[in-house]
């Protein structure tokens, strides 16, 4: 009875010991998981730009690029967010639309900086889609789309064309699930707090999408977005249990620029 005693207390060391052992290991790292993923997603969003870069003229011109550029600093440099990783992309389109690509690629149309009517709201934008990417929304979507093998099948050199399109289709003009929008808003409420930017202009521009438009059939943000009347209402909501500062970022006269230049291209 006493070497079964002692036998089963040995088994049970062991097992502890090969516990333990276990949890000192980075699996993720000795799997080289996270890496594989990372090098999945760095192709596939370069990939992604290409293609999109292909029909979609990018903006180099400074007197566009850098008053908005002021307005993404400043939301990165206030909340520690590595604006080195992130790459802006400002593209001739008469779509109302923006939206984030795999490897931290963020594209504003020239369309929806025209229908905003103030920084604040095309801050709101801006932060919205830098928290679907700190978020790891885009890649959570994409994967749910169409799955995590046909997305590794696309970086392979291997992928078929069309599925290819359907799935940059799939980020530019398809819904996140309600609750990744709720989490972008909130987050990105938190942002523009944090920047000393009034959110409730971003709640008005959410509202005024919802309501409708004279340029509806190109408001692309209205159904990648949807359920805007009542995101507004919640982004309302969570800001005002806030204390915050409100201040610019563009003087007036910066900003009239900008919206001058944009016209000028449409």
């Amino acid at each position: 009875m006493e070497k079964i005693f002692f036998k089963l207390l040995a088994l049970i060391a062991l097992f502890l010991a090969i516990l333990f052992t276990a949890n000192q290991v980075n699996w993720m790292a000795l799997l080289k998981v996270e890496e594989n993923i990372s090098s999945t997603e760095e192709k596939i969003g370069e990939l992604f730009w290409e293609l999109y870069e292909e029909n979609n003229r990018e903006i180099n011109d400074l007197s566009i690029i850098e008053p908005i550029d002021s307005i993404f600093s400043k939301i990165c440099e206030t909340n520690n967010i590595k604006k080195g990783d992130i790459k802006l992309h400002i593209t001739k389109n008469y779509e109302v639309n923006a939206f984030a690509l795999p490897n931290k690629h963020l594209v504003l149309n020239t369309g929806l900086i025209s229908e905003v009517n103030n920084e604040e709201e095309l801050a709101g934008v801006i932060g919205h889609e830098i928290a679907h990417m700190e978020l790891d929304h885009v890649m959570k979507k994409l994967v749910k789309e169409i799955g995590l093998a046909v997305v590794v099948t696309m970086t392979s050199g291997n992928g078929n064309n069309q599925v290819i399109l359907e799935s940059l289709r799939t980020l530019t003009s398809s819904a996140y699930d309600r609750s990744l929008e709720e989490e972008a808003d909130i987050k990105a409420v938190d942002y523009l707090i944090a920047a000393h930017i009034d959110p409730a202009p971003f709640a008005d521009f959410l509202y005024s999408l919802g309501s409708g438009s004279d340029t509806e059939e190109y408001l692309s943000w209205v159904s990648t977005h949807p359920y805007s009347k009542e995101r507004a209402e919640y982004i309302i909501n969570y800001s005002q249990e806030k204390t915050y500062k409100k201040e610019s970022v563009l003087s007036d006269a910066t900003w009239e620029g900008l919206k001058q230049n944009i016209d000028q291209l449409h």
